[in-house]
């Protein structure tokens, strides 16, 4: 209620504002230009107030179906655990907090790559602009290589290599700070409105974003059949520049090289910002599950946390409990 009754005070405010704008003496100049300024501002104040309200409800019911069964003891500091299918919320832990979120973000970038059309069959050359000089993170691509654009993204997603993901951006066509802009705007249509990316990579821990938010970004990335492909391929060997033996890339998140899970789309991510993180889709109880791990320290700790929750789905039953609550 205390929440309504700001709001209104704050419009209320505004219409006074309004009015005495409207009835000035008539010998005053005011100009339109000064009245439609404050006509503006009225109805974006409105339009926050009511989309923060929105956004506020959804917190409360979801907190508590969270709390709706027993808790399968989630050690990461962030996480949201989503229905696929019928967009209801499982579980959720400080969901709404903004984090790091350092590898997740070569997500965005590989949607913004396919989005941009260029011809992936092109070779790529790897140059000094591509070295990690933020983290000094190394890379098994040496400088000078040519690879296609479709290796690197296989490099990028699979591997989470930063030097394959910065070439990338490179190719976009109006460059790298063109390419993080299309990020953001990526960012904003997918309503991820507490989000922001500032690198194609994730080293720069101003890449952040919340886990409610990377439920969304997992959700539109899934509709791309060939991230699915790649992100779920447990390794691969590639022919980089001109050596005769290939290099073997290995799937990050060691859930996917296991095998023992049915997972559609994977990433994880990991900086002394971020800390240890994981997003994963996942079929559980025969329904299509969304998981977001943020802020885990332990080096295993993110993984651990999708075994406990998914035996925590299996045993609580709590999939055919889902539809029954529902969220405006």
């Amino acid at each position: 209620m205390s929440y309504f009754i700001n709001n209104i005070l704050l419009i209320l405010f505004y219409k006074k504002k309004l009015y005495n704008l409207s009835n000035y003496k008539r010998g005053s100049k005011l100009s339109m230009h000064k009245f439609f300024s404050f006509f503006s501002s009225f109805i974006l104040l409105l339009s926050i107030s009511f989309n923060s309200y929105s956004d506020n409800q959804f917190n409360n019911i979801n907190s508590k179906f969270a709390k709706y069964k027993s808790d399968p003891k989630v050690r990461s500091a962030k996480a949201m655990i989503v229905n696929q299918k019928s967009g209801k919320v499982i579980y959720q832990k400080n969901a709404y907090s903004e984090a790091s979120i350092a590898s997740l973000t070569k997500l965005m970038t590989a949607m913004v790559i396919i989005d941009s059309k260029i011809d992936l069959n092109k070779k790529i050359k790897i140059t000094k602009q591509d070295i990690d000089r933020l983290k000094g993170t190394g890379s098994r691509i040496p400088i000078g290589s040519l690879i296609t654009g479709h290796d690197l993204l296989k490099i990028s997603l699979m591997s989470s290599d930063n030097r394959a993901a910065s070439a990338l951006s490179r190719t976009y066509p109006s460059g790298k700070k063109g390419f993080i802009k299309a990020m953001n705007i990526k960012a904003l249509k997918l309503g991820m409105h507490n989000s922001k990316f500032a690198d194609p990579t994730g080293l720069n821990k101003r890449n952040k974003s919340t886990a409610r938010d990377l439920v969304r970004m997992v959700e539109a990335a899934y509709q791309y059949p060939k991230i699915r492909k790649i992100t779920t391929t447990s390794q691969e060997t590639f022919r980089i520049g001109k050596r005769k033996n290939e290099i073997g890339f290995v799937n990050t998140n060691r859930l996917v090289r296991k095998g023992t899970w049915d997972i559609g789309l994977s990433k994880t991510g990991f900086t002394r910002d971020a800390g240890r993180c994981l997003v994963m889709q996942a079929t559980i109880s025969n329904e299509p599950v969304i998981m977001i791990f943020l802020n885990s320290y332990g080096t295993l700790t993110r993984f651990a946390d999708a075994q406990r929750i998914r035996k925590w789905i299996k045993k609580e039953s709590i999939m055919n409990k889902i539809s029954q609550i529902g969220v405006e």
